[in-house]
């Protein structure tokens, strides 16, 4: 091969390893715009200043700030998964699942914002956050496998799964912004409250059996 076919190769490497830097660029700026100014408060404009970066550069990559909310959320949902995966290889059944799970979310979130706190930074709410993702979509799905498999093991009927994995993903995110907010960060008492309150509904939820659903979109 000679230096003439290798050269447009070469130059397409160079121009993929600078889109790579410029976008990771504008994420690590928004983070550290979002954590000094809140994420309502950030504008596009806070973002770029914050980069060595043209403001056309960033239109480049991203239309609008939710753009860029959403991408951070993809990378944050990703960095989760393998900490459930952990769970779901351990748990032996729905009550050890739920606590641990609960955990794992509780941890990772207080991990995640410890960084923050130690910048002196505000407080990210993760209930605010875009979860209209394929990652969160994927962990919804993984969730509400792992309680039909749990719940299939236990021999349990006229449970509406659908249902459980949005009543679990909500009590995670609204307690797990609550955890967030109080001082000092409760990871244990967060996953006590919650777990206890999930398994504790699970009973009372039997009767409420409905007619197969569909969701409009």
């Amino acid at each position: 091969m000679s230096d003439t076919d290798t050269q447009p190769r070469q130059e397409d490497g160079r121009r993929a390893r600078a889109k790579a830097a410029n976008r990771e660029a504008i994420l690590d700026a928004a983070r550290s715009v979002f954590i000094r100014m809140g994420v309502e408060s950030a504008t596009v404009r806070d973002i770029i200043r914050e980069t060595d970066l043209a403001a056309g550069t960033f239109y480049n990559y991203f239309k609008s700030k939710e753009e860029v909310i959403k991408a951070l959320s993809e990378l944050t949902t990703a960095r989760f998964r393998p900490h459930l995966a952990d769970v779901r290889a351990a748990a032996a059944d729905l009550e050890t699942y739920i606590h641990a799970a609960f955990r794992a979310y509780f941890a990772f979130i207080a991990q995640e914002n410890a960084q923050i706190a130690e910048q002196g930074g505000l407080h990210v709410p993760m209930k605010g956050a875009r979860y209209d993702t394929p990652e969160m979509d994927a962990v919804v799905t993984e969730i509400r496998s792992d309680l039909e498999r749990y719940f299939g093991q236990a021999g349990s009927s006229g449970i509406d799964t659908e249902y459980m994995t949005a009543a679990a993903v909500g009590i995670a995110l609204e307690l797990g912004d609550l955890m967030l907010r109080r001082r000092p960060v409760d990871v244990e008492g967060a996953t006590c409250f919650a777990s206890q309150l999930f398994i504790s509904g699970v009973g009372h939820t039997r009767n409420c059996l409905r007619p197969e659903a569909t969701i409009n979109t």
